[in-house]
């Protein structure tokens, strides 16, 4: 018989979850400006490396640091490819031609992926009807939050929707390989991930970008992938180990349906916007499907 292992989320959790949507609710801007200038593969290149050097800057210096990454060097290999080569090529590419609003409703997916896969691949995080209505109650609310206007399915290609689809697939399976981490610091896996997709990224980059050719990108792109590489990687993975280690992988995942609420809350605090009562209706309906995947219906102080 396998044993069903829950985890809960407190109210410490909940606040990095939110954090975390609101950061990477930003890569999807950032990430729509940078590659109309810079192409898919180098645009990777470039957030994942500089994130990375970053890391290095940061923690480097702490004891054990190195040793305890080259000791999960194969590891951290497959999980950069996963978690960060793979989906972050297949969402540039899809952002050529899909807007930041559809492209992150096609990766709130991303808990119905995880929810299958570890049904499938562990024996912790089995489905339950909780987490099922979690996910389509969390997904309704997304569709009724951004509205069938902003969808704009007509004028995107079926292999660029794929493609963020495909990303999310991708992210599904990451959540689940990164239960093998549970124990080692988010530091390191962050570090390790991040230094691994850019040893993978490199040589793709070179070969099919020949990012040497391409015109010095404007201020504002250069600005994007900063913003890119450091807020929305680098500290947001320190954040994503941290919240995983706490919650598993299944609830991890749903920060994915909190980036497209989160861009419309900043545009309240920073542009003077307003809700509708759909756009209401649409964030009450992800709350609830968060509070059922997270099997309740309180926080627990």
């Amino acid at each position: 018989m396998t044993a069903t292992v829950h985890r809960s989320m407190n109210a410490q959790v909940w606040g990095l979850l939110v954090l975390l949507g609101i950061i990477w609710g930003g890569s999807f801007f950032f990430g729509r400006i940078a590659v109309q200038f810079i192409p898919p593969m180098t645009l990777v290149l470039a957030r994942v490396g500089l994130a990375a050097i970053a890391l290095h800057i940061v923690f480097g210096w702490l004891p054990g640091f190195y040793a305890s990454m080259a000791s999960r060097w194969r590891e951290l290999l497959l999980l950069g490819l996963l978690n960060n080569a793979i989906p972050f090529t297949l969402i540039f590419a899809g952002q050529i031609e899909v807007g930041a609003g559809l492209a992150s409703i096609f990766n709130a997916t991303t808990p119905l992926w995880t929810v299958m896969i570890a049904q499938l691949l562990t024996i912790d995080e089995k489905i339950t009807p909780a987490k099922l209505v979690g996910c389509a109650l969390g997904l309704a609310g997304m569709v009724l939050l951004i509205g069938p206007d902003a969808l704009g399915l007509g004028d995107s290609p079926l292999w660029a929707k794929l493609a963020i689809i495909g990303a999310a697939i991708s992210y599904g399976f990451a959540a689940t390989y990164s239960k093998r981490f549970k124990g080692l610091s988010p530091r390191i896996i962050a570090t390790g991930q991040l230094t691994a997709s850019s040893l993978i990224m490199l040589p793709l980059a070179l070969v099919v970008d020949q990012p040497w050719t391409l015109p010095m990108p404007p201020l504002d792109v250069i600005a994007a992938v900063l913003a890119l590489a450091l807020v929305s990687t680098a500290f947001a993975y320190i954040l994503f180990f941290r919240i995983l280690s706490a919650a598993g992988a299944t609830s991890t995942s749903l920060v994915t349906l909190l980036v497209p609420p989160a861009a419309i809350l900043l545009g309240i605090v920073f542009l003077g916007e307003s809700l509708s009562l759909t756009e209401t209706l649409g964030l009450g309906l992800i709350a609830l499907g968060l509070l059922s995947l997270d099997n309740r219906l309180a926080i627990k102080w």
